[in-house]
């Protein structure tokens, strides 16, 4: 069972994406999470590639976040995804898109890039690394105060290098490794 934690629709238990092929994030790992995000949730943009359940998104929006965008490629999620949002009353400020989150960054990034943006891909199959690198590769998706979160197996974590993305934190609840990146400052290079 996953439930949102706080805000706005606190309580609420979301529905899981039937099968074996999400991996929500633990209430544990999402309350730590959001506590390490803060008060900068309050009116920031969220991305959640991989969205699954659509679980950090909403909470996200209970939260206070002014738009979050979900995209996944699984028929069953992106349903799961729209039915949580019913559930907890955040449809209105939520974008939903059946779309291959790889191939979507490498299209034109939005013209105002978001404040968060979330990587919890399938586990073992190096998808967080080639979302971060698509990210790292294709600046005008980070900015200045953008924040790439990655969720992510503590054994799939490598260090790789990045041009314009630095890891600044990790930490590691249970089987979960939220690992956050942000840009380089410039004066580095």
């Amino acid at each position: 069972m996953i439930r949102v934690i706080s805000g706005s629709a606190k309580g609420k238990r979301l529905k899981l994406v039937p099968g074996d092929s999400t991996r929500p994030i633990m209430d544990r790992a999402k309350e730590a999470l959001f506590s390490i995000i803060g008060r900068d949730i309050i009116d920031a943009t969220v991305l959640d590639l991989f969205a699954g359940t659509g679980s950090v998104g909403i909470e996200a929006l209970s939260r206070g976040a002014s738009k979050a965008v979900f995209i996944d490629l699984d028929r069953m999620a992106i349903k799961t995804i729209q039915e949580n949002l019913e559930l907890t009353k955040l449809k209105e400020n939520a974008i939903v898109r059946r779309a291959d989150a790889l191939s979507l960054l490498k299209q034109t990034p939005p013209p105002d890039p978001y404040d968060f943006i979330y990587i919890a891909p399938p586990q073992y199959k190096d998808l967080w690394w080639q979302a971060l690198s698509i990210l790292d590769s294709s600046p005008e998706w980070i900015g200045e105060y953008t924040k790439v979160i990655v969720q992510i197996d503590p054994n799939e974590q490598q260090d790789k290098q990045l041009q314009h993305l630095e890891g600044y934190d990790s930490r590691i609840y249970g089987k979960t490794l939220l690992w956050f990146f942000e840009k380089k400052d410039e004066e580095e290079d």
